[in-house]
């Protein structure tokens, strides 16, 4: 049997080969690995690299500390917390309090009143600005200590695959893998996309985006600049991923030098555009960028001085799905499988889901030698699910970009699916530490909605489809921007029945959300005599799950609305 760091012999068989060694690749192939199942990482680049995607939310750090525990695997419950991760993985991270939205309008001065924030519960643990180069090859390290083969710099270009026997992967240099299943996780240009045209043409994707990106030097905190003086956010910009908005499109800054212990200048910029509107044209990248800060004083204060430390990066549209993920012996996943935006840092909180959906799978075929399409159908509609609500958000959220109103109503949609998410989490890790049954994981698989941050809420389910569909009606000019708000409002005040304070989430004047201890206790009282029986359960056993994570992880004081 090779070695870990040794170059496999072309007869070796593996259980399952990776495609890709990003965080998808890297992750899985610890999990597998660790629990014993013949593992082959195969990358085309090398570590360390440059990724975006680099800022987590609460949902994907409660999924890492989730899988550590599920999987045997202890070294991925640092990036369940900011502590953790720039203690036990990369000092180059930054921290994230919070989600930071500032509205803009061209050509006028910034009005105040139209921001948006939510607060992440410091009680609880502080998100992190992940410097991706680094998390990345760790995670692909710890596969590689568990055991997991790897070959880098080293290109598929041919797959067979066999509905009996498996995989014959062949290389640009003539090698050949042999694998019982394959999981593309490689991105775009993924080998099983193309080998077998599942790629959808055109998507079926609502949204419409582009973007450039690159890491900046000399960026400076939003909140020094003259437009801020007059906000009234709960928690600096500065402190969290702030994003600029406006009609037609979002600019990303993410700082990995905002906490003290800070040994990481860069500050991750991106541009993302709507080409229906921004046209992509002939000018580079970092010429584009300069045209819209001229467009935009006020955000171009936080650029004065600002400089590139790497070439920019200008994509063309973003979206791409693919009808179909898993096939006979293997399955696409994470950016692999499709891709919408990067609003609102969903792209790691999938790739997680997948991962926890994928890795028993696997390690139960390893064993028992059943490798059958039936065995992953949930991945398929796990990996639809999540495209599609995702595709939903995304999409809503662009049309309200061109309405403060409307897009201050759509923002309470992502706020209310992302702490309902963290609690679905949160539930399962409690009651998998209680009880070790893994079936804990098979009733929300079983409960329909798969993609759902909240499956099981069938008020959280028509929530979405509403917003949606007012915002289809409002971009063919059928409603008035105004009252698709005014109906979501309504909405959130009257129907939605999964979480506390919904009342206070319905008002439009609340635009800036922290839940602080208070309002955390009374949340809990509110499960305990108010709430569906079903979400109470849940939201009860989340607080206990997440006081269990809190005697290990540090926190602070959280402030008000």
């Amino acid at each position: 049997m090779p070695g870990k760091n040794s170059a496999p012999a072309a007869a070796d068989r593996y259980d399952v080969a990776i495609l890709g060694s990003g965080m998808a690749g890297g992750m899985l192939g610890a999990v597998l690995a660790r629990n014993g199942v013949r593992t082959l990482i195969l990358d085309a680049g090398t570590h360390p690299r440059f990724a975006v995607g680099e800022s987590t939310i609460p949902y994907t750090s409660g999924l890492a500390r989730l899988i550590a525990k599920r999987y045997d695997v202890p070294e991925l419950k640092a990036l369940s917390n900011y502590k953790g991760t720039i203690e036990e993985i990369s000092p180059n991270c930054g921290q994230k309090q919070n989600f930071g939205f500032v509205y803009h309008r061209e050509g006028q001065p910034q009005n105040p009143r139209e921001i948006n924030q939510l607060v992440v519960p410091l009680d609880l643990r502080t998100e992190t600005h992940l410097f991706r180069q680094d998390v990345d090859a760790h995670l692909f390290h710890v596969a590689v200590r568990y055991g997991a083969d790897a070959r880098l710099a080293t290109r598929v270009t041919d797959i067979e695959i066999d509905p009996d026997e498996g995989a014959v992967l062949r290389t640009e240099h003539g090698e050949e893998f042999r694998a019982s299943y394959v999981v593309d996780g490689s991105g775009f240009r993924s080998p099983l996309a193309e080998k077998f045209e599942l790629r959808e043409t055109p998507t079926r994707a609502r949204t419409h985006s582009r973007c450039l990106f690159t890491h900046m030097i000399g960026v400076k905190p939003f909140d020094d600049s003259p437009t801020a003086r007059e906000h009234d956010q709960p928690s600096p910009w500065h402190h969290g991923t702030l994003h600029h908005v406006f009609d037609g499109g979002w600019l990303w800054v993410i700082p990995f030098d905002n906490h003290d212990a800070a040994r990481n200048p860069l500050c991750s910029v991106g541009l993302t555009l709507d080409p229906r509107k921004y046209p992509k044209g002939e000018l580079p990248p970092e010429r584009e960028f300069e045209d819209f800060l001229a467009r935009f004083p006020e955000i171009a204060w936080q650029f004065e001085g600002a400089k590139a430390v790497r070439p920019w990066v200008s994509t063309g549209r973003l979206q791409y799905s693919a009808g179909t993920v898993v096939g006979d012996r293997y399955c696409l996943t994470s950016h692999a499988a499709g891709f919408i935006d990067a609003l609102y840092s969903r792209g790691l909180a999938n790739t997680l889901e997948l991962v926890n959906a994928l890795g028993w799978r696997l390690i139960a075929a390893s064993r028992d030698g059943d490798w059958s399409k039936e065995r992953f159908a949930h991945v398929e509609a796990l990996q639809q699910g999540l495209f599609d609500f995702h595709d939903d958000l995304v999409y809503s959220s662009f049309v309200g970009f061109g309405h403060y109103e409307l897009w201050n109503a759509v923002n309470r949609t992502w706020m209310l699916g992302t702490m309902s998410g963290n609690m679905m989490v949160e539930d399962a890790y409690y009651r998998y530490s209680e009880t070790g049954d893994p079936d804990v994981f098979l009733e929300t698989e079983r409960s329909g909605n798969p993609g759902s941050p909240l499956p099981i809420s069938e008020s959280f389910v028509r929530m979405g489809t509403l917003t949606r569909e007012l915002c289809e009606a409002v971009e063919a000019g059928d409603v008035d921007p105004a009252d698709a708000a005014a109906r979501i409002h309504e909405y959130i005040q009257k129907e939605v029945d999964f979480i506390a304070h919904a009342d206070k989430f319905g008002l439009p004047e609340n635009r800036c959300f922290n839940m602080t201890r208070e309002r955390m206790e009374a949340a809990e009282e509110w499960s305990r005599t108010q709430a569906p029986p079903e979400i109470g359960e849940r939201m009860l056993n989340a607080a206990r799950g997440m006081a269990l994570a809190k005697e290990a992880e540090s926190g602070s004081g959280g402030g008000g609305y």
